[in-house]
């Protein structure tokens, strides 16, 4: 932590061009991340349930005085809900603010078990305190009430059922906890005490990254701060701009993917479409339009996107844009923060959309639009990029169990499994990547000792990454054993369609789930499922999505696929279906036998040229359970070039 023990102000403003010295830009930048970090990991150190402490699900965020965010490592709910109902000019020192309402966060909350925490920073420069910032805390959360444990029923049709709903309220009041709200929402609760100490190392946290962020205002004064934050900002739009829009030709595309259930309707294509257009006035900025999104699902996969202006959205799908940058190293350097918002010009389809729903429309898995739409803004610039995109993966998906302990005392597990990332024009995917920074899987030796269920397994999925020049990235394989009688719940997608390939590459293998494996009473459940019983001694085996592959998998050298066999990621039988390679193991060697490869690759050449002259040769492949979705067709007409 930066040293803020004396004031320095012998870094100001140039007198020549008027803007900051960039040496003091960089120091504020490195303090807010500093900050957020900070914040984070006292959340981390001082939380209770397994989804905060454990999977690490939460995230920070500052803001400054005008609501923007400022930090760019992910993306944070939004401060604009507690300003409209609580003037900034009344706010005081110590104050926290807290909410969960989907329909009265402007867009930042997603669905009800995501609780977020706001507290305001204060400088006085002499006419008292006054809000010069804000720090932010956003998490899933164990429970918030509602019809099933964990606030996700699958076959949700009304908000109402899925927990306890909270406007911005001031959760502490000049440094003074609210005890009666915090006994509303602790009653509500199946998890009362994990709740109450999540919301209060939270509230810490973000009081504690106040004081920090005052610190700074004291040092540089509220003037020089305020600059740093307007270059910062500024550097974002200016490095997007000149680095990023410029890779995207000027012009018009369109595609679109699916969700495939909502929990109460019969599996069907619930369609998610972005239209492109990328125009070339102030420098140059895209527009996505969502005209064609299906109408709101009567089920919980609806999310509320279209309030200010989709602020929250275009930070959302903006990491996504990064992809285009020159090279990896260059990707990561990039942050979005507020900076990308003027970049990106967001249209809406009227109200009773997915994107659009009316209230008390469910939202609990509203996961389902909200990954797929960072698909579907990939698969569109894949399409104008030609193909210089990865390709899909679906890095997200709820599973858990609840019962009674060996103590007979109730709990309830929670997990967010990642999956396996797509292929790219220059790397395979990764494996079992989260969508969340710095989230995980529950730790086996945690879950053991504190649930009544023993991991048999925990590794990857093999073959479950798509096939492709670039080999998708795979997803994880867990089995759990019970040890009593519990019951089993999933709020995944991804579970019929799979995470496409595209320029050749293949579909990766979706999400399932099996119950007593291998056992008299074997059986694939729903991937939306509230209540599957589990009988002591059944084995739950969960496999997660792989990512989509990228390329030719004809053209994937031999001794890649080799090696993909050897370290436990492809199979024997995987290497010559999927990638016309005949491999012969002896020991722990992987031999490849060239001339019965160089048949099998012959031969499945003439195959696809012959299939490709009968059915047309789309750029994306979406895996055979499109073809179950769509009444028989295997590719969408966007899915051509």
């Amino acid at each position: 932590m930066t040293d803020l023990s004396e004031p320095r102000r012998s870094l100001a403003l140039s007198d020549s061009d008027g803007s900051v010295d960039p040496v003091l830009v960089e120091i504020v930048a490195g303090y807010l991340a500093s900050v957020e970090r900070e914040v984070e990991t006292a959340i981390g150190r001082t939380s209770r349930s397994p989804m905060i402490r454990d999977a690490h699900d939460y995230r920070a965020g500052i803001h400054d005085r005008h609501l923007r965010k400022l930090t760019g490592r992910s993306y944070s709910a939004l401060v604009h809900p507690v300003a409209r109902d609580y003037p900034i000019e009344d706010m005081r020192p110590g104050d926290v603010f807290f909410h969960n309402d989907v329909y009265l966060s402007e867009g930042g909350i997603g669905h009800l078990p995501d609780l977020c925490v706001t507290a305001p920073v204060f400088h006085d420069a002499g006419g008292g305190p006054q809000v010069v910032a804000f720090v932010q805390a956003f998490g899933h959360h164990d429970d918030i009430g509602g019809a099933v444990p964990g606030s996700m029923p699958s076959n949700a049709t009304s908000v109402f059922e899925e927990g306890l709903m909270v406007p911005p309220i001031k959760l502490w009041d000049g440094g003074v906890p609210c005890e009666q709200a915090l006994k509303i929402m602790t009653r509500n609760s199946r998890m009362p005490d994990s709740l109450a100490a999540d919301l209060d190392a939270e509230c810490a946290a973000c009081l504690m990254g106040a004081r920090r962020m005052a610190e700074l205002f004291d040092r540089y004064g509220r003037d020089l701060v305020e600059a740093c934050f307007d270059a910062i900002l500024d550097n974002t739009t200016d490095t997007f701009r000149r680095e990023i829009l410029t890779k995207i030709p000027d012009g018009t595309y369109v595609w679109e993917d699916y969700a495939e259930h909502d929990g109460v309707d019969e599996p069907r294509l619930h369609t998610q479409r972005i239209t492109l257009t990328k125009v070339p006035d102030e420098g140059g900025r895209i527009i996505i339009d969502y005209t064609g999104t299906a109408p709101q699902a009567k089920g919980p996969i609806n999310h509320c996107g279209d309030y200010a202006d989709g602020n929250f959205l275009k930070k959302w799908l903006a990491p996504i844009l990064r992809n285009l940058a020159d090279s990896p190293d260059r990707m990561a350097e990039l942050d979005v923060n507020e900076g990308v918002v003027p970049l990106i010009e967001m249209r809406f389809p009227p109200p009773g959309t997915l994107l659009t729903p009316v209230f008390p429309a469910p939202t609990n898995a509203r996961t389902f639009v909200i990954l797929r739409l960072l698909g579907v803004l990939a698969g569109v610039l894949a399409k104008a990029v030609d193909g210089r995109m990865p390709a899909d993966q679906e890095t997200i998906r709820y599973t858990g169990l609840y019962g009674d302990d060996a103590n007979g005392q109730p709990y309830l597990m929670r997990e967010v499994l990642g999956g396996g990332s797509g292929g790219r024009y220059y790397a395979d995917g990764e494996d079992t990547i989260h969508v969340v920074p710095d989230s995980r899987n529950l730790p086996t030796e945690f879950s053991e000792a504190r649930f009544p269920f023993v991991v048999e397994r925990l590794g990857l999925a093999v073959d479950s990454g798509g096939a492709g020049r670039y080999r998708g990235g795979c997803g994880y394989e867990k089995h759990i054993r019970m040890l009593k009688d519990a019951h089993f719940m999933s709020i995944a997608d991804r579970s019929i369609l799979a995470c496409w390939g595209v320029r050749g590459g293949r579909a990766g293998k979706p999400f399932d789930v099996t119950v007593d494996l291998g056992g008299p009473d074997e059986r694939v459940i729903d991937a939306l499922t509230d209540a599957e019983p589990v009988a002591a001694g059944q084995v739950i085996r969960i496999r997660t999505t792989g990512g989509g592959g990228w390329g030719d998998p004809l053209e994937r050298p031999y001794d890649e696929v080799a090696r993909d066999v050897a370290w436990g990621k492809v199979s024997v039988e995987g290497a010559r279906s999927d990638y016309g390679v005949a491999l012969q193991v002896v020991g722990s060697d992987v031999e490849v036998d060239e001339q019965a490869s160089g048949q099998l690759r012959d031969d499945m050449r003439r195959e696809r040229a012959e299939r490709i002259a009968s059915d047309g040769d789309p750029f994306f492949d979406r895996g055979p359970g499109y073809r179950r979705l769509s009444g028989g067709a295997a590719y969408a007409d966007v899915d051509l070039i």
